[in-house]
C-alpha cells in the first residue's frame, strides 16, 4: 500500500466522526444544532464530494453564544494568571497528542498539502504555549513619575470577544486568535469559515477535554451575512479579531460601528519580493517560489509579486520557472504533493479567470496558466507571469493563487515605486548584500513586515499585521494583549497639592 493509500484510509477514519450529527455548534459546554435546524455542506476541494453537514448558526445561536461568553467572563477574568498558564499548557498537550488527526482533516478540509498541514497542530500548540507564559504577567503595567505624582498601569481583560477566522490555514489561524484571547481573560465566541469547518470543531472539543470551563469558547458555524454580521453587532463582544478579505474587514467596521467594537483586521495583500542584481540568485529564487507556490499560494503573505532588477531578469526568471514548472501537483494526502486544490470551485475559477486577464493585458504565461488536467477537484498549475506592468490587474488585484507575477525594475527608486504602487502593505521581501540599500529600502516600503535576505519566518513574540489596507492593529508578543486587554491608570499624590478653589 502507497504512503497516500495508507494517509487515504486513515484519513477516512477520522473523517467518520462527522457522520451522523455532522458538525454541531458548540455552546455553554454543549454540542448543539443551530437553533433553526438549518444546516449547510461542506464539500472536498480534492473530489468535491461531500465531508459532513454542518450546523447553521444564525443570529439566535449567536445570542446564545455571545451571553454564554458573558455569563463566564467574571471566573475566568479573576483566574489567576499562574492557573490560566497550566490549563492552557493542557490544551497545547492535547492538541499535539491528536496532531495527526488534525493534519488529516485540515487537508481534507482545505486542500492543503500535508507536507505543511503536519505541522499545523505543532505551530497551534505553539501558540498556546507561548501565549500561556505570558498569562501570568498579562496585567503587568508601568510606574510613571509625574510632578508629585506617581502613576501606576495595570490592564485587564476586555470582556467576550468575537474571532472571525478564514478558511486557508484554519486551525493553525484559529490558535493565533483564540490562544492570546484566553490567556489575557477574556471569554471568545469564535466563528470560523463555512468552507473549512471541521477543524475548529475539534479545536473547541480539545480545550475543553482539557480543562477549559464551559462557555469560555464558544462556536457558532455559519455564513458572514448572518451568523457574521450578528456577532459583529453583537452588544455583548467588545471586540472583533478578523482574518480575511479586505472588502469584508470593511463590512465588519461598519457593522461593529453601532456598539463601538475594537477591532483588530488582518487582510489581504500583494506582497512584493524584490530582488537587486547583488543578491544570492539561488536563495532567492528558492524563497520566491517557496512563498507564492506553498499553501496553495492561499496565504496572505504570499510574495505574489516579483520585482527584478533588469540586469538579471532572464537569468533569474529562468531559475523561477523551471522549479515552479517541476513542483508537485496532486492529492493533498500525498507526501510528495506540494501543491494541492485549491479551496472552492468558485475561487478556482476567480483564479483561473487571471489567466485570461493576463493575456488580456499583454502579459506572457511563461509557466502554468491553466487547469490541471486529469484531477476531479480543484487543482490550478503553478503559474509564472512574465513581461508584466505593475498597473496589470495582476499585478494589483489579490490572487490568492499559485500565482506570481514577474515586473522588472531598473534602479532603486523605480523599485521602491514599485513596490508600493498597490493598496495593499502586508508584507515585503527584500534580496540584496547591500545593507545601506536595505535599510534604506526597508525604512520607505510601506508594508507591516519586512524580511531582508529570508523567507517569512514566524517569531511569536514579534509584531505581525499590516498598513493601508492589509490591516488594522498587530498580533504577537505583547501586542496581541494590546487588543484583548484595556489599560488603566491609577494616579496618586505624593505630597499635598494646592487644590484649585471653586465656590468660596
Amino acid at each position: 500500500m502507497s504512503d497516500l493509500q495508507t494517509n487515504l484510509a486513515k484519513a477516512q477514519e477520522y473523517l467518520k466522526r462527522w457522520e451522523g450529527q455532522g458538525v454541531l455548534n458548540h455552546i455553554n459546554g454543549e454540542a448543539v444544532p443551530a437553533a433553526d435546524g438549518s444546516t449547510f455542506e461542506t464539500v472536498s476541494p480534492i473530489d468535491l464530494k461531500p465531508l459532513a453537514t454542518v450546523a447553521r448558526g444564525k443570529e439566535e445561536d449567536i445570542d446564545r453564544a455571545a451571553k454564554a461568553a458573558k455569563a463566564a467572563f467574571p471566573a475566568w477574568a479573576a483566574m489567576p494568571g499562574k492557573e490560566r498558564k497550566a490549563l492552557l499548557h493542557k490544551v497545547a498537550d492535547a492538541i499535539e497528542a491528536r496532531a495527526e488527526e488534525i493534519a488529516f482533516t485540515e487537508c481534507m478540509d482545505t486542500g492543503q498539502a500535508l507536507r505543511f498541514m503536519s505541522k499545523a497542530a505543532l505551530r497551534g500548540a505553539a501558540n498556546f504555549r507561548f501565549f500561556a507564559d505570558q498569562a501570568p504577567t498579562a496585567r503587568d503595567g508601568q510606574q510613571l513619575a509625574g510632578p508629585d505624582q506617581l502613576n501606576i498601569t495595570t490592564r485587564y481583560p476586555l470582556g467576550p470577544v468575537g474571532i472571525i477566522t478564514p478558511w486557508n490555514t484554519p486551525f493553525m489561524l484559529s490558535t493565533w486568535k483564540i490562544a492570546p484571547a484566553l490567556a489575557a481573560g477574556c471569554t471568545v465566541v469564535h466563528k470560523p469559515a463555512e468552507l473549512s469547518p471541521l477543524t475548529a470543531r475539534l479545536l473547541v472539543e480539545i480545550a475543553e477535554e482539557a480543562g477549559l470551563p464551559k462557555g469560555v469558547w464558544n462556536l457558532v458555524n455559519g455564513f458572514g451575512e448572518d451568523a457574521g454580521k450578528a456577532l459583529t453587532e453583537h452588544p455583548d463582544i467588545k471586540a472583533i479579531a478578523f482574518v480575511g478579505e479586505s472588502q469584508t474587514g470593511s463590512h465588519i467596521m461598519r457593522q461593529g460601528a453601532a456598539t463601538l467594537k475594537r477591532v483588530h483586521f488582518e487582510l489581504g495583500g500583494k506582497n512584493p519580493v524584490v530582488v537587486f542584481a547583488d543578491a544570492d540568485l539561488e536563495r532567492a529564487a528558492d524563497a520566491a517560489v517557496f512563498m507564492i507556490y506553498s499553501l496553495n499560494g492561499e496565504r496572505c503573505t504570499s510574495s505574489s509579486r516579483l520585482l527584478v532588477e533588469r540586469s538579471i531578469q532572464d537569468e533569474f526568471l529562468g531559475l523561477v520557472a523551471k522549479k515552479a514548472a517541476n513542483i508537485k501537483v496532486g492529492h493533498p494526502l500525498d507526501p510528495s504533493t506540494v501543491v494541492g486544490p485549491l479551496i472552492h470551485p468558485t475561487h478556482e475559477e476567480k483564479v483561473l479567470s487571471y489567466m485570461d486577464i493576463a493575456r488580456e493585458d499583454g502579459a506572457t504565461i511563461a509557466v502554468g496558466g491553466s487547469k490541471v488536467e486529469g484531477l476531479e477537484g480543484c487543482y490550478v498549475a503553478p503559474t509564472l507571469f512574465t513581461n508584466a506592468t505593475n498597473d496589470m490587474r495582476i499585478a494589483q488585484e489579490e490572487i490568492f493563487g499559485p500565482v506570481l507575477t514577474a515586473i522588472a525594475f531598473d534602479d532603486e527608486d523605480e523599485a521602491l515605486a514599485l513596490s508600493n504602487d498597490v493598496v495593499y502593505g502586508l508584507a515585503g521581501y527584500i534580496w540584496t548584500n547591500d545593507l545601506a540599500r536595505a535599510l534604506r529600502f526597508t525604512e520607505q516600503m510601506e508594508a507591516g513586515m519586512i524580511w531582508v535576505n529570508s523567507e517569512n519566518i514566524r517569531h511569536l513574540p514579534s509584531p505581525f499585521g499590516g498598513v493601508k489596507a492589509s490591516g488594522i492593529g498587530r498580533d504577537g508578543g505583547d501586542w496581541s494583549f494590546d487588543f484583548y486587554m484595556e489599560t488603566k491608570n491609577i494616579a496618586f499624590a505624593t505630597k499635598p497639592r494646592n487644590v484649585p478653589k471653586l465656590g468660596g
